[in-house]
């Protein structure tokens, strides 16, 4: 009998034991019993970082029919929360500790979402290494809104910042570009798609890209020892290029060839060759940018590779001559002006 109200509550709404119940069934157990976080028993957490480390912290937000889908499976919505924030300390080369998280829900949550919510959570913080130390959950008008603050450490002054590209410097992105925006338009069943020249496989594999985004933990140590600049690419290549090139004082010049693209992406271009748009303005995308001096570019792949992360050189970093701070060039070398630079909130 004990079972079968266990098994009743699990799967009731938040009710009966009220918030604090729901914290200590559904979000304790990810603590995995790190010192500072009291077991989600106090108002706040406490984090001593390692001798000569300093903490880097970054806060993202994703929102249902903003960030993903309403009906996207609990452990999709969890790991994504999640990654988009690893993904800025990964682009910093910081090793991720721990994160906060703050949860807005527009109705009761049953037992069976949050059993599969904390599961997503649970997988993506084993893989990402990291634990959950606190936060809040509430209750809020509109749509499902999770906010987490995820922490990390890098050695004292070392954190990749977005200001440091020189002139001269190489342009490096990791992975492959457009393959998160190509899922989302397949996720979105636009009636464009239905002709696209995507098998199955590849159609599940580019939507598994929106929705899971991975970052990219395996170039740290090559952002450290080789790269002057990085970021990650959040809201569109040329929006996130000009974005480090307005902060590091410079320009680029962005080579469209040299875009590194997946097999069902690069066979969609040869097709519809205007889809290239995708991979320079849209977002999703959560791969890194790096500005490497071309002196430490061979180091940087071998580290690259050596950490699992594939990179490919897409332009250079250049002085600034007129008011374009972001050139593209087609194959030929003519000048390219996409229509679209990224995605934007306001």
């Amino acid at each position: 009998m004990q079972d079968q109200k266990s098994n009743q509550q699990d799967r009731a709404p938040l009710g009966q034991d009220g918030e604090e119940g729901l914290i200590a069934r559904h979000f304790a157990p990810l603590t995995r019993d790190w010192p500072g976080a009291f077991n989600l028993s106090d108002d706040c957490a406490a984090i001593r970082p390692a001798p000569g480390q300093e903490l880097i912290l970054k806060t993202d937000p994703v929102r249902a029919g903003v960030h993903f889908f309403p009906d996207d499976a609990p452990q999709d919505i969890a790991w994504k929360a999640l990654a988009v924030n690893v993904s800025d300390l990964a682009a910093k080369a910081a090793r991720p500790l721990a994160y906060l998280l703050a949860i807005s829900f527009p109705e009761k949550p049953s037992g069976d979402w949050l059993r599969a919510f904390t599961a997503g959570l649970d997988r993506a913080q084993r893989e990402f290494g990291c634990v959950l130390i606190g936060g809040d959950t509430d209750r809020a008008p509109g749509p499902l809104s999770i906010a987490v603050t995820a922490i990390g450490e890098a050695p004292a002054g070392r954190m990749i910042r977005r200001g440091g590209a020189m002139p001269g410097d190489l342009l490096f992105v990791s992975g492959t570009l457009g393959d998160a925006a190509t899922g989302l338009m397949l996720r979105s069943g636009s009636e464009s798609t239905k002709n696209w020249p995507i098998d199955a496989a590849a159609r599940y594999a580019l939507i598994d890209r929106y929705l899971r985004p991975i970052p990219r933990l395996g170039l740290r140590a090559g952002l450290r020892a080789s790269a002057n600049a990085a970021m990650d690419i959040s809201d569109g290549l040329a929006k996130d290029l000009a974005r480090l090139c307005r902060a590091s004082g410079c320009s680029a010049r962005v080579e469209l060839a040299a875009l590194p693209r997946s097999i069902p992406v690069d066979g969609l271009l040869e097709v519809d060759p205007g889809h290239i748009e995708t991979l320079i303005g849209a977002g999703d995308d959560y791969e890194i940018l790096a500005s490497v001096p071309p002196k430490n570019a061979e180091s940087f792949v071998a580290l690259a590779t050596a950490g699992g992360v594939p990179v490919a050189a897409i332009g250079s970093i250049t002085e600034i001559k007129d008011a374009s701070t972001v050139s593209f060039f087609d194959a030929e070398g003519a000048p390219f002006s996409p229509r679209r630079m990224g995605y934007d909130h306001f």
